[in-house]
């Protein structure tokens, strides 16, 4: 059984989950709370490594289940090394991204039954599910324009797709939602970055009464 808290961030390309968890991530030190944050595909060496190959703009090539496989791949290993052992010393874990991307990305923007993803997923994560999952509402074509705008982030082959597959991502996502109503909540990330914080701060602190 895990002792502490795990907490993902979820939303659309450059809904500015990245940003709010780094600005989480100093609240709560500052109430000297123990927290870590870390991110999906990545957050150790060889899922950094795995997340490299899903997301090199180079590899236009990959096949949709080469990726959902690549991605449960990365997550099983982070997973292991990281997030349990945390989770066990008590620790808030605040991740950018986790089995939700998944079920929007790989499933149903890649029109693979999500079920099949759900599947693949549970044979990598076993009975370890975020308690809190913030999803981070934005249309598509405003976080796409963010990104353009944005100097030093990181443009990946996922950025790079039509703003089809983005309206289906975020399609997917709101299917993701009726699915887990209990743990996932929105936050519109059209507001101003000082109030979506305000927002996720006020859900994390209600759920941590």
């Amino acid at each position: 059984m895990t002792k502490g808290l795990f907490i993902t961030l979820e939303g659309p390309e450059g809904a500015g989950k990245t940003t709010i968890i780094d600005m989480l991530l100093n609240y709560y030190q500052e109430q000297e709370k123990k927290i870590i944050k870390t991110r999906e595909p990545g957050g150790i060496p060889i899922s950094e490594k795995i997340r490299s190959i899903i997301l090199d703009p180079k590899h236009t090539e990959m096949d949709a289940r080469t990726e959902a496989l690549l991605y449960a791949a990365a997550r099983r290993q982070h997973l292991v090394e990281k997030v349990i052992p945390a989770l066990q010393s008590g620790a808030i874990i605040l991740c950018d991204r986790f089995i939700d991307s998944s079920l929007a990305y790989q499933g149903f923007a890649r029109g693979i039954d999500m079920e099949e993803i759900w599947q693949i997923n549970q044979f990598a994560i076993g009975d370890v599910m975020p308690e809190l999952t913030i999803y981070f509402d934005l249309d598509p074509r405003v976080g796409l324009a963010r990104i353009n705008n944005t100097s030093g982030r990181e443009i990946n082959r996922l950025d790079l797709e039509k703003i089809e597959f983005h309206e289906l991502v975020q399609q997917g996502y709101y299917r993701v939602i009726e699915k887990f109503p209990e743990r996932i909540v929105k936050v519109d990330a059209s507001k101003s970055l000082e109030q979506v914080f305000h927002d996720t701060i006020d859900i994390i602190n209600r759920f941590l009464k």
